[in-house]
């Protein structure tokens, strides 16, 4: 029998062995192999046609850290995107991304590859919260209740089975949360940044999305962070033989300004530890922020699903403990001011193009990841982004996150000819996207995407209990749909 070392020194992968010598063995060998058991692949070097690197696995650790650093350039771009349009600190997003990235990999066991960024999905949530007077604090401490409700539904799911998502968000109610919530920011865009600056917003929409469609490979998954140079090479061009520009600035005061303000980067030490704030709790702003809890369920079960088709290794045992660690990888994020996290889809790019599951690649991610974090410099220049490249980036990345709520339909054949899935949908992406408010009186009021994903949810469920009591079908609503239709509880409302 191999005692725990022993057998880590064997380089063996193997979840199942029995060749453990006693009960604490068990407890320290499931540890070793959570965080740093990895096999050689080959020689370490080349990959045979067909061949892939699987999570247990790894290259030469020269390889294998310089597809950690490939990682972390992927995911820069939209990871720091999420804490400026947010108001927070970009070095402390930057950061709390390597912590999370460790947990989520010591609480999969390490067989789940993940990055866990900044999640996008909040923005439109700090927009409202900042318009009901809340603060940087008001919006953290919202996030992380959010984040303690998706670390208790990670917790539910782990018990009862991954069947419970299916149960209640089912794909018709899944896809318009998630429409809702990216098209929910369109005024962002139209009146904060893109007023900024229009024609560098336009040049840095026009470029990115061309980087999009006609690059391949690595570089399409971080045309993102490629559009995002291109707009700060711009606009510091533009400052150098245009001067100053007449347009509202960041505070949404129309004045002379440049466009790039590198007081903060002159400032900012080298090195240093970003700013911490505490949290603070609003009943309002955690209403506003719950619906995302929808859209991150989604997001995860989405992940965990692409990643095991991708390594053969199916996951859905791991779904559960996989949404218990992104959830408390928010909570430990926003408890000291940093932005909920999760996975990121750029990451599974990076993934598919090198054919490298390793998740000794992530842990060298999130090595990196702390280490731009102490730079506060670094933090200091993504902070200057000028407002007109947002302006560009946010037309297409906020429309990408609203169609992903498409996607879902379209992947999950949903049949909008049953009034059961139109119906609910339909309401709710008006109510979120025209922000329609539902008064209850002098201090609490529902509006917008919180208004939105209560419309969805009540209204999908409710509706398919009242149309099985009435226990007949109903015909189509819209003209291009069938005549088919299934009952409401044997397939979800959706085309027969």
């Amino acid at each position: 029998m191999l005692c725990p070392r022993q057998f880590v020194q064997t380089q063996s992968f193997d979840y199942e062995s029995p060749r453990l010598c006693d009960v604490q063995g068990v407890a320290e060998w499931r540890v070793i192999m959570a965080g740093f058991g990895w096999k050689l692949h080959g020689d370490g070097r080349h990959l045979k046609p067909g061949e892939v690197v699987r999570p247990g696995e790894r290259l030469t650790w020269g390889r294998t850290i310089a597809l950690g650093a490939q990682h972390v350039v992927s995911m820069i771009g939209a990871c720091f995107v999420a804490p400026v349009l947010m108001g927070l600190d970009p070095s402390l997003a930057l950061m709390a991304s390597g912590v999370a990235t460790a947990l989520f990999l010591v609480m999969t066991r390490g067989r789940i590859p993940s990055y866990l960024g900044s999640s996008l999905s909040f923005v439109g949530v700090s927009v409202v919260i900042a318009g009901q007077g809340g603060d940087a604090g008001t919006l953290t401490g919202a996030m992380l209740v959010v984040g303690a409700c998706l670390a208790g539904c990670g917790v539910a799911i782990h018990v009862v089975g991954a069947r419970v998502i299916h149960a209640v968000l089912p794909p018709a109610v899944t896809g318009a949360v998630v429409m809702l919530i990216g098209f929910n920011l369109a005024p962002v865009t139209a009146s904060t940044y893109w007023p900024q600056d229009q024609w560098t917003a336009l040049a840095t929409m026009l470029f990115t999305g061309l980087a999009l469609v006609v690059l391949r490979g690595f570089w399409s998954r971080i045309a993102i962070f490629l559009g995002l140079v291109f707009g700060y090479g711009l606009s510091w061009i533009l400052d150098r033989t245009a001067g100053k520009i007449h347009s509202v600035n960041g505070a949404g005061k129309l004045t002379d300004h440049w466009r790039i303000d590198f007081s903060g980067v002159e400032k900012a030490d080298w090195i240093g530890v970003p700013t911490f704030h505490a949290p603070n709790f609003s009943a309002s702003a955690i209403l506003v922020a719950l619906p995302v809890l929808v859209a991150l369920i989604a997001e995860n079960a989405g992940h965990i699903k692409a990643v095991g088709a991708m390594t053969g290794d199916p996951l859905d045992d791991k779904m559960g403990m996989a949404i218990v660690a992104d959830g408390t990888a928010t909570v430990l994020s926003t408890a000291v001011g940093g932005p909920a996290t999760t996975t990121y889809a750029e990451n599974i790019g990076v993934m598919a193009a090198t054919r490298v599951y390793s998740t000794a690649a992530y842990w060298a991610a999130a090595a990196f990841a702390l280490l731009f974090g102490l730079c506060p410099k670094f933090g200091a220049v993504v902070a200057a982004i000028p407002g007109g490249v947002l302006g560009g980036i946010t037309v297409i990345l906020y429309g990408m996150i609203g169609l992903l709520g498409a996607q879902i339909w379209v992947r999950n054949n949903v049949d909008f000819s049953v009034p059961l899935n139109l119906i609910p949908a339909a309401a709710g992406i008006i109510i979120a996207i025209g922000g329609v408010s539902l008064k209850f009186s002098e201090n609490f009021e529902l509006s917008g995407i919180a208004l939105g994903t209560l419309t969805v949810l009540t209204g999908y469920h409710s509706l398919r209990w009242l149309s099985k009591a009435a226990g007949r079908p109903r015909t189509p609503l819209l003209d291009a749909g069938t005549s088919e239709y299934q009952e409401p509880g044997d397939g979800e409302g959706e085309k027969a």
